[in-house]
């Protein structure tokens, strides 16, 4: 049997990669360009300059490792609470019979089908002063509560929206574990608890790992949200970026915001997941 000439395989795969190589690196290396253009508040970005100035800029002043601490403090907690919400949530779903399983994913999923912004104006409406749930708070003695325009409005909304992409990697590593591997240690007298801390949790750690990612990501450069549950007084990353880049016109600084940003997301992840390897493979040696 003859063997397939070695350039068969990127001839078919050479069109997705150059769209891929297109559409990712040609943005992120103007980009990159962009950012070492120096700027003036009459002209605008000087092109054919260098200049560091910009990066300097944002690591010498304060008021930036705030907003940057803020992103990356709300990403972290949106993570966990992913986390400790949506991993049971996977369990529960993957021990489910048909229909009523399809029926759980097709909720899950629900969300997905409807506009991040839709979504932040729902949640607008409801955390609100004349809210449903300040209406609710109201009705029991509580009175009113400001649970909008700050970063409780921002977590609440962002693990609405992030959920799913923590339940379905979890619920797919789920479908890998053999049911009866789990029955064996509990015919053998371990408790549900040693039984899912041993047992289950190990299994599901990639997905875990991959869900987690994702929410850390997606959450670290939210914008809609943010900016519409957070307003003027709870400035993230993202936010900042479009302040930059459409209210000061200063696109230079505004580029070098969101390298930081992904070199910063790059680095936390990349440990993340290091780390959660690492324990996995020592788990499972």
């Amino acid at each position: 049997m003859s063997r397939r000439p070695i350039w068969v395989p990127w001839s078919m795969t050479g069109p997705a990669l150059a769209l891929f190589g297109v559409m990712l690196f040609v943005p992120l290396a103007l980009s990159v360009m962009l950012s070492f253009n120096a700027f003036d508040a009459d002209k605008g970005p000087i092109a054919g300059t260098f200049t560091f100035a910009h990066y300097l800029h944002v690591v010498q002043d304060p008021y930036y490792y705030e907003i940057f601490w803020r992103t990356l403090r709300v990403s972290a907690f949106v993570t966990l609470i992913c986390i400790l919400i949506g991993a049971p949530e996977a369990y529960i779903l993957s021990r489910m019979r048909k229909p009523w399983r399809s029926i759980f994913l097709l909720i899950i999923l629900a969300p997905l089908l409807i506009s991040v912004v839709v979504r932040a104006f729902g949640w607008s409406m409801l955390l609100g002063p004349e809210g449903l749930i300040n209406a609710v708070f109201k009705a029991v003695g509580i009175g009113s509560v400001k649970l909008l325009y700050n970063e409780t409005a921002v977590v609440i909304a962002l693990v609405h929206v992030m959920l799913p992409f923590m339940v379905i990697p979890v619920w797919t590593s789920l479908q890998k574990l053999d049911p009866w591997v789990e029955n064996a240690a509990l015919s053998l007298s371990a408790s549900h608890f040693t039984t899912l801390r041993r047992v289950v949790l190990p299994q599901v750690m990639p997905g875990i790992l991959s869900g987690s990612l994702i929410v850390f990501g997606l959450a670290a450069s939210s914008f809609a949200i943010p900016g519409l549950l957070g307003g003027r007084r709870v400035k993230m990353v993202a936010t900042l970026i479009y302040d930059e880049y459409l209210n000061e016109l200063n696109w230079p600084l505004g580029a070098a915001i969101a390298l930081i940003l992904l070199a910063a997301n790059l680095v936390i992840m990349l440990g993340w997941n290091r780390m959660i390897e690492g324990r996995y493979k020592k788990t499972l040696g």
